[in-house]
């Protein structure tokens, strides 16, 4: 006789994995005032960091500060667990700067659990969920591997890589997560048996080496940055100053690839043994040197994977060579001669989904309050991840409570990039964001996400009162400072000379505007100091959004132009309705493309591979005539 009872639960927000974008999906449930229950496989893998100990980085660090610029967490959790923080791109113009911060990997983790369980209406369940409960294609909860139900009015997957995950090194094969971890083994059939497209995808990370056997003294020293610039608009870099941890560069090099190359045949990645398509952008070695045979060396950073531990990350070094060849590879390289392996390096296959099958709102199509955020999308990385979990906890929010959702374009954030192209152009790889992906990146800049988003994070209920006050107080002082600079008039004379010439750059005849000397490549806000006798001391995020918006005046001025015809497409809203079959002189395969993906307007419709100009001309007469 069965006995069981099931159990059930009743939930306005289920999401469903604890990773970075998870984390922000929950906690911007929570916070909005929505009772919400976050699932793991293990408790001890919330915000876990399975591949580098870094957050931010080129482009990925302007995801970051627009996360927090919306009210996220992730910029908040790194300034209190970063060991390095260095600027990239400083030496290149504002668009492209991106701040990267290495990570203490188990306090990063550790801090934001401790968020998470500290949070108001946020339950934490440690549990494997294996089927989506739906209802006349409506979301109605989630049932777990006990059989126990969560009723919930919007459910979020962010499963991260543990779908059907299989982790693979040379001929060892587990059917694991990262880290040894449990692979949901279920969910993707639920998925299946709900409509949902899967994919294959395949990603990797590098062997651990024991701090102890590096000899760091052949090797390049990269030390982290005197000024410390934080992640997050709510601290200042004395809050978070601290003494920082160094990196380390090396180089692989003929001996290395020689081993790779006479070794390639037992590598799971070239002889058929993984299915999965792997990154573009970021290779494994063994696909480095045999897709870039010409490359004499490649770089290779030893990284730290936190302040109290051996264990060093070796960054460009992913690999799922056997382990033998992955001793003698690591050893050919100068400075890792005595390398001990503290855990091999291996590529993980998952199961995902194809993101064209979501609403830019990160809903399915076809289930109405379920959503996707993260690698279960078709993207790659910790920021990535976290800026779609925001927006789907948001957007699960709008949801139960039937109002627009938040849409963030891509004229607005690389959060709006980052989402568009997932879901309009689709992905054949494991997405990873880059500046190149961005049009608008000059009006798009790290310095300047709170300008562009806060507003927004405060209208949604993110942002408190107090500290969009603040925020609209340093508004109110660049807009101020820009406005005074530009009334500053320079007399052409010996003091201002000597200056000029000091600066090396051309001494001026006549009087100008400070602005005016700004816009030199030469010369810059601090620079110019000595010639502007009213200035008071400011904040440095201040002055950075000061000179930028003088310096780059001309083409700001040109890229807002841009974005008004962006706008333009934009706001011309296609019918959920329109039945792409009855728009006459359309080409067979705009008409499948416009189908399938539905664009929700015209600006979408344009970006959609396989949909011409002439077709876009073709939507428009039919739509002016309807």
């Amino acid at each position: 006789m069965n006995n069981k009872q099931i159990i059930e639960y009743n939930y306005d927000v289920a999401v469903v994995g604890a990773g970075h974008a998870g984390c922000e999906a929950s906690l911007a449930a929570a916070r909005l005032g929505y009772k919400t229950v976050v699932f793991t496989v293990s408790i001890d893998s919330i915000a876990m960091m399975p591949c580098n100990p870094n957050i931010g980085g080129t482009s990925k660090g302007h995801l970051v500060r627009e996360i927090d610029a919306l009210g996220g967490e992730i910029g908040i959790n790194i300034d209190k667990t970063f060991i390095q923080s260095k600027m990239l791109n400083s030496s290149k113009g504002p668009a492209v700067h991106s701040l990267r911060a290495q990570a203490d990997k188990k306090n990063y983790s550790a801090e934001m659990r401790k968020t998470l369980e500290n949070t108001d209406n946020l339950h934490i369940r440690q549990a494997e969920v294996t089927k989506i409960l739906t209802e006349d294609n409506i979301v109605k909860g989630v049932v777990t591997s006990s059989g126990t139900i969560y009723y919930a009015k919007a459910v979020i997957l962010c499963t991260g890589v543990y779908l059907k995950a299989k982790c693979i090194y040379g001929d060892v094969s587990s059917n694991t997560g990262p880290n040894g971890l449990s692979a949901a083994n279920s969910l993707s059939q639920s998925l299946i048996d709900n409509g949902i497209e899967i994919r294959r995808f395949k990603t990797g990370t590098p062997a651990r080496i024991d701090k102890r056997t590096i000899d760091f003294s052949v090797m390049q020293e990269q030390k982290g940055d005197e000024d410390i610039t934080p992640f997050s608009f709510t601290n200042k870099p004395s809050d978070i100053e601290r003494e920082q941890i160094s990196c380390w560069l090396t180089y692989t090099n003929e001996t290395t690839h020689e081993i790779i190359k006479e070794n390639i045949d037992r590598s799971p990645l070239f002889a058929g043994i993984i299915e999965g398509t792997g990154p573009r952008y970021c290779p494994s070695i063994e696909d480095k040197v045999m897709r870039f045979a010409d490359k004499e060396r490649h770089q290779i950073f030893i990284e730290p994977e936190g302040e109290y531990t051996n264990e060093m990350y070796i960054g460009g070094m992913s690999t799922s060579l056997p382990e033998d060849v992955q001793y003698n590879m690591y050893r050919s390289i100068k400075g890792l001669e005595n390398a001990h392996i503290v855990r091999n390096g291996y590529a993980i296959e998952y199961d995902c989904i194809n993101p064209q099958q979501l609403k830019l709102s990160l809903e399915f199509k076809n289930i109405s309050g379920l959503f996707g955020a993260g690698q279960i999308n078709g993207s790659s990385g910790y920021e990535e991840a976290a800026a779609q979990g925001i927006v789907a906890g948001i957007n699960a929010v709008k949801y139960i409570e039937n109002k627009e959702p938040l849409i963030i374009d891509r004229s607005e954030g690389y959060i709006g990039v980052l989402i568009d192209d997932l879901v309009t152009k689709g992905t054949n790889e494991p997405y990873r964001m880059m500046t190149s992906r961005a049009e608008y990146r000059l009006l798009l800049r790290q310095d300047n996400a709170d300008y562009r988003l806060t507003p927004i994070g405060h209208e949604v209920g993110l942002i408190s009162e107090e500290r969009y006050n603040k925020f609209l107080k340093k508004m109110e002082t660049i807009n101020a400072e820009i406005e005074r600079v530009r009334k500053v008039y320079v007399e052409a004379n010996e003091e201002t000379n000597a200056v000029l010439k000091y600066c090396n750059t051309t001494t001026i005849n006549t009087g100008t505007s400070l602005s005016e000397l700004i816009k030199r490549p030469e010369l810059n806000y601090q620079k110019t100091a000595p010639l502007d006798k009213e200035r008071v001391a400011l904040e440095r995020e201040v002055t950075e959004q000061v000179e930028n918006m003088i310096k780059y005046e001309g083409y700001i001025d040109r890229q807002k132009r841009q974005v008004e015809q962006y706008k333009k497409l934009e706001s011309k809203r296609i019918p959920d309705n329109i039945d792409y079959f009855k728009v006459g002189s359309l080409r067979k395969e705009a008409i499948q493309k416009l189908d399938s993906i539905r664009p929700s307007s015209i600006g979408q419709a344009s970006r959609i591979s396989g949909v011409s100009p002439a077709d876009i001309s073709v939507l428009l007469v039919y739509l002016k005539g309807k």
